[in-house]
């Protein structure tokens, strides 16, 4: 398998992946603690940088960006500073993007305190309210004359507002209009879970798996039933759980499943590993690989991502030495 990593990699360059989805602002106060408020007991935090970054569906496009794919960004913000610098990071980072301003809510932004490695707070700043038609028209005339041009679609779906039932029934009725069935993969929010169906692939993490389920997951039985609850809710083509230290198991089909074990070396900040992955997966199929295959790739790329502060990234270079000097992957065949 790791002959085959290595072999597929060059193929990632250039492989274009449509994302659709809630984009954020992250921002990152970076500092140290030195002492105790004396206005209430809480740590002092003399900061010492500031940075922002490409979050939520952003973020997927800047894993896909940094594997030498190239995605296509579509999604709303605010009219507001914090919209300007959502898009000027999309210039900087080279993601070609179709953004859509909205006047009535801002840019959703996630401001992260974080001193000596370690996230202290985080602020919110978002409205999560349906968009209006008149804001669906707009992106929906994007989608009609550009989805034709993709091979896979990602939708990143964060709560924020973006995918509603009066965007999925658009959606599902758009694809039927088109001579033409990309590969559609959803990163789920729970709450959406019933506008799924049918999708080609499915990548909860462990917690939303269960909750689509109506279930709890304690064994890898559990894992096994919930897998089946959800083809029998949603009826994926495929369907991968990531379950954080235990790897990934991913669902090929209904009855056949595969443990892909984790390659983490360590583990300082799981932030953004969910979007690595979907992003790994979508690139991965859009350049003809296996469902397997893109798997094991997105596998290594979460394992590198975990080890970084921050919403981080994953290089060709990177995955290349990961599959050379880490532990070769034993992907065993799950069954009951």
């Amino acid at each position: 398998m790791d002959k085959t990593i290595l072999n597929v990699l060059p193929k990632l360059k250039g492989q274009k992946v449509l994302i659709i989805g809630d984009v954020m602002l992250d921002h990152y106060v970076i500092g140290s603690v030195d002492r105790i408020s004396p206005e209430a007991p809480v740590p002092v935090v003399q900061v010492t940088e500031e940075k922002y970054l490409l979050g939520g569906a952003g973020n997927v496009a800047r894993n896909i960006v940094a594997l030498g794919g190239e995605p296509h960004l579509t999604g709303f913000v605010g009219a507001d500073a914090e919209g300007q610098v959502f898009n000027q990071l999309c210039v900087d980072s080279g993601i070609p993007c179709s953004l859509y301003e909205s006047d009535d809510r801002p840019t959703t932004k996630k401001t992260r305190v974080m001193a000596h490695n370690q996230q202290m707070v985080r602020v919110d700043r978002e409205k999560i309210d349906e968009f209006s038609v008149s804001h669906m028209d707009l992106l929906f005339s994007f989608l009609d004359t550009e989805i034709c041009d993709y091979s896979v679609v990602i939708l990143s779906d964060y709560g924020k507002g973006t995918f509603s039932p009066k965007f999925f029934d658009r959606f599902w009725a758009l694809l039927k209009s088109k001579d033409h069935s990309p590969h559609v993969l959803v990163d789920p929010k729970t709450v959406n879970y019933d506008q799924y169906k049918g999708v080609n692939l499915l990548t909860p993490n462990a917690k939303e798996a269960a909750e689509g389920a109506g279930m709890t997951i304690k064994s890898r039985d559990d894992i096994l039933k919930v897998g089946k609850k959800l083809f029998d809710r949603l009826d994926p083509t495929h369907l991968l759980i990531t379950l954080g230290g235990d790897g990934m198991a991913l669902f090929e089909s209904r009855d056949v499943v595969k443990h892909v074990p984790t390659f983490a070396q360590k583990v300082f900040d799981v932030t953004g590993a969910g979007d690595t992955v979907i992003a790994t997966l979508g690139l991965g199929l859009a350049s003809g690989l296996d469902p397997l295959t893109s798997a094991v790739l997105a596998n290594y790329a979460a394992g590198i991502v975990v080890g970084q502060v921050g919403a981080a990234t994953a290089t060709v270079e990177e995955l290349a030495e990961a599959v050379r000097n880490w532990p070769k992957p034993e992907v065993n065949t799950w069954s009951k």
